[in-house]
């Protein structure tokens, strides 16, 4: 994996457009960021790009916008994440529409949380 700058001005204007969804943060993690909304980690930054989660529905979205998988790997081997739509960044309601579509994807693939014995009805 190659190192991903991001830089402090970038990482604040997408925390700022994203603000609306509730209680977002960035915590560093390999070089990049990642984007956590109401504690639900939906979407990252590399190299000042913004990346949103997607699911085999939303890659069709993605891809019909012009969006790019992230591919941080030096074999090209991509991860489900796309690049934010160039027109997202300028229009902060249509950045959120993909974004609520990309926290979606993330509630969906969070795994449950094991159940403890003695919890509940019996």
């Amino acid at each position: 994996m190659t190192v991903m700058a991001v830089s402090n001005d970038y990482r604040d204007f997408v925390l700022e457009l994203l603000a609306p969804l509730g209680q977002v943060s960035a915590r560093r993690m390999f070089g990049g960021v990642g984007i956590y909304a109401n504690g639900l980690f939906f979407a990252l930054i590399a190299d000042d790009v913004l990346y949103l989660k997607g699911d085999e529905d939303l890659k069709v979205a993605f891809e019909a916008v012009g969006s790019q998988a992230f591919a941080p790997f030096e074999d090209g081997k991509t991860m489900a994440y796309w690049t934010a739509p160039a027109e997202a960044l300028d229009d902060q309601d249509l950045l959120l529409d993909w974004a609520r579509k990309s926290l979606a994807v993330a509630a969906r693939k969070q795994k449950p949380s094991p159940k403890g014995r003695g919890r509940g009805p019996r």
